[in-house]
């Protein structure tokens, strides 16, 4: 390059040079105003980092997710006996009495009101047994025959029918 484009290109930049600084002051706040507003972010971030690192009672994130697995694990195991526990429990239900069917009637006309009753007593299975009293003036008397699936070996009169059909006609909850 010679003498005479330098001397130009000094000439120019003086010419421009209020221009020329001009736009380095803009880019300059321009890069300032990103400084800000980046670091204002990044505080921003450090203090919400800085609380999810710093839990309850001053542990820290880590502490806090070994904590809460073990809990978890603890839960597992309860939850498993819990298991255990209603298995066992469904398994003894189903020959507890479930359904009951109750009728009363009058045995005898010359008694004054149904004393007298059937009552069917069943498990989940249709199980169970039939009791019948049939009062009287002078004498009462209780009757037991059993039931195997919904059915009894021993002839049942129209009210322990009845009764037997009341129990068995109740829906359990499964």
């Amino acid at each position: 390059m010679g003498q005479q484009e330098l001397i130009e290109i000094q000439q120019w930049i003086l010419n421009y040079l209020p221009y020329l600084l001009l736009v380095f002051a803009v880019m300059v706040l321009i890069a300032l105003t990103f400084f800000i507003n980046l670091n204002f972010k990044m505080s921003k971030s450090k203090k919400r980092y800085e609380k999810l690192m710093t839990g309850m009672e001053g542990a820290n994130l880590e502490q806090l997710l070994e904590n809460h697995i073990s809990e978890v694990r603890q839960l597992r195991g309860q939850v498993a006996q819990l298991t255990q526990q209603v298995e066992e429990l469904t398994a003894v239900s189903r020959v507890c009495v479930q359904k009951v069917g109750v009728v009363r009637f009058r045995a005898f006309e010359d008694t004054g009101s149904d004393l007298s009753f059937a009552v069917a007593l069943l498990d989940s299975e249709d199980n169970g047994v039939v009791l019948s009293s049939l009062f009287g003036r002078t004498e009462s008397r209780v009757y037991a025959k059993p039931v195997e699936h919904g059915a009894s070996s021993y002839l049942l009169s129209t009210e322990e029918n009845e009764a037997l059909s009341k129990a068995k006609k109740q829906t359990l909850i499964n």
